[in-house]
């Protein structure tokens, strides 16, 4: 278990994670459907998950999102390095109705982010661009290698939804437990 606290000039947060956890969560952001997104990522990842932000979303809802995923990428961190006994790699496609996202995860100790999504306008109040600053957060903090790659869709919140949930999957397949190789990579070390 990881527990992080954040506190800036526009942020205030409290975070607690769990990587083997069962999927749990209590999620308080302020932002209904980023609370929505981070509940499937709990979920589908099997993270427990606690989260509190008060930010200042009567700006926008920028600096809530992208310190969000400051804090739950340094707590998967926490959680995963030094990478043992773990898959290191991980994969998802995941439809949701019309809408299919791939996501690529690699646990390799460098962050290196790719996103391919179509992310222009809103899904109710909710910059649909802020998804992708949440994941370059997130995978700048934690260290991964990811690539989300649209596939199709029309639907901004199938498509958004999907990402979470192949992002999710991905973590939850790359951190999976495998005894036979102690440290996966060449190098000895990740």
């Amino acid at each position: 278990m990881t527990n992080i606290s954040r506190k800036t000039k526009e942020t205030d947060i409290e975070l607690s994670l769990e990587l083997s956890g069962s999927g749990n969560s209590k999620i308080s952001t302020g932002i209904g459907f980023f609370d929505h997104m981070l509940e499937a990522l709990s979920k589908h990842a099997f993270l427990d998950l606690k989260l509190t932000c008060k930010g200042d979303i009567n700006v926008d809802f920028h600096h809530s999102v992208e310190d969000v995923g400051i804090v739950i990428g340094q707590a998967l961190h926490k959680e995963i390095f030094p990478v043992k006994n773990m898959e290191r790699f991980g994969e998802a496609v995941i439809l949701l109705d019309e809408a299919a996202v791939s996501c690529v995860i690699d646990l390799s100790g460098r962050s290196f982010f790719f996103c391919d999504l179509p992310l222009e306008n809103k899904v109710g109040e909710f910059d649909a661009e802020l998804t992708e600053e949440f994941f370059r957060a997130l995978v700048t903090n934690a260290s991964f290698s990811v690539h989300l790659t649209f596939i199709r869709g029309k639907n901004r919140h199938h498509i958004i939804e999907a990402a979470f949930k192949a992002f999710a999957v991905a973590l939850r397949r790359a951190v999976g437990e495998n005894k036979r190789v102690s440290i996966p990579s060449t190098k000895g070390v990740l």
